[in-house]
């Protein structure tokens, strides 16, 4: 928060930011006047005048859209010379998001957040824990020849999080898992014995990677979440099919964070429940 100040050293504020917005543009006081439709000597008396007084609301906007700053900026009510849609901008990215996970922006987002926790709700089983089996099931009939490209990512991804110093939360809905058990759903056609050894694995991973992998599964009747990825306290990224939408304001991340952090509260299914619960479902399976 900004330190409130008097009325003659924000004027004085004002004179400043103007001399050195123009310095950044490049422009003059000619230019400037012209361009936001003023007399010179309008322009010059601002930048002369010693008094309190502070320009009118219309002439302190003309002059920042043409020198390309905010308003609040200039009057000394915000430290962020940008405008609030170009703060916008620059916090939040689109990126193209591929059907599998091989594409190096998501590799490079789990090396930036080394270190950190990183908590992940993802559209299906998490592509990292996947078998072999699984992932050409999966991807083989979409990717072609570049499903092996996605088993190599997903095996990548496995490696950094067993050698990383992150802890990774995973909350996955409750019927996610049921459903790939039973081969219903999304799953429907994959093959039992698939079904078998994914389980296998999981329980496996599950015990083997805890507490640096922790898994929970929460009842999407009663909670609901998009697809998402938190990378620390630095990302935030949405999955929206064909698109990622990162987030890099601290905002927004501390409300998505907040967001996972109930899932997990509220998980029907702990980390710690997880191997038994899924030794139930691989048991019903023979």
């Amino acid at each position: 928060m900004l330190d409130k100040i008097d009325k003659r050293d924000r004027a004085t504020l004002f004179r400043t930011r103007l001399t050195q917005a123009m310095a950044q543009a490049g422009t003059n006081q000619t230019a400037l006047a012209r361009e936001a439709g003023v007399e010179r000597s309008t322009i010059s008396q601002l930048l002369k005048d010693q008094g309190a007084r502070l320009p009118n609301a219309q002439l302190v906007g003309a002059c920042a859209e043409v020198l390309g700053v905010s308003t609040d900026w200039l009057l000394g009510l915000s430290e962020h010379p940008e405008s609030a849609a170009d703060l916008l901008a620059t916090s939040m990215e689109m990126t193209e998001a591929p059907r599998a996970l091989i594409d190096e922006t998501i590799f490079r987002w789990h090396l930036e957040a080394e270190g950190y926790k990183i908590r992940h709700v993802p559209a299906t089983m998490p592509d990292m824990l996947k078998t072999r089996a699984m992932l050409e099931w999966e991807y083989g009939p979409h990717l072609g020849k570049t499903a092996e490209q996605a088993i190599n990512a997903s095996s990548d991804r496995l490696d950094l999080m067993r050698d990383s110093r992150s802890d990774y939360e995973i909350a996955l809905p409750l019927h996610e898992i049921d459903s790939f058990a039973s081969g219903t759903g999304y799953y429907d056609g994959l093959p039992v014995q698939t079904r078998r050894a994914q389980l296998d694995q999981l329980i496996a991973l599950s015990d083997s990677l805890y507490p640096g992998l922790r898994l929970y599964l929460f009842d999407a009747r009663r909670l609901y979440s998009a697809p998402l990825t938190l990378f620390g306290p630095r990302l935030a990224v949405l999955y929206l099919g064909q698109t990622y939408l990162a987030f890099r304001d601290a905002e927004r991340i501390s409300a998505f964070t907040a967001h996972f952090d109930h899932l997990v509260k509220e998980a029907s299914i702990t980390a710690r429940q997880l191997p038994d619960h899924l030794s139930d479902l691989r048991k019903r399976l023979g």
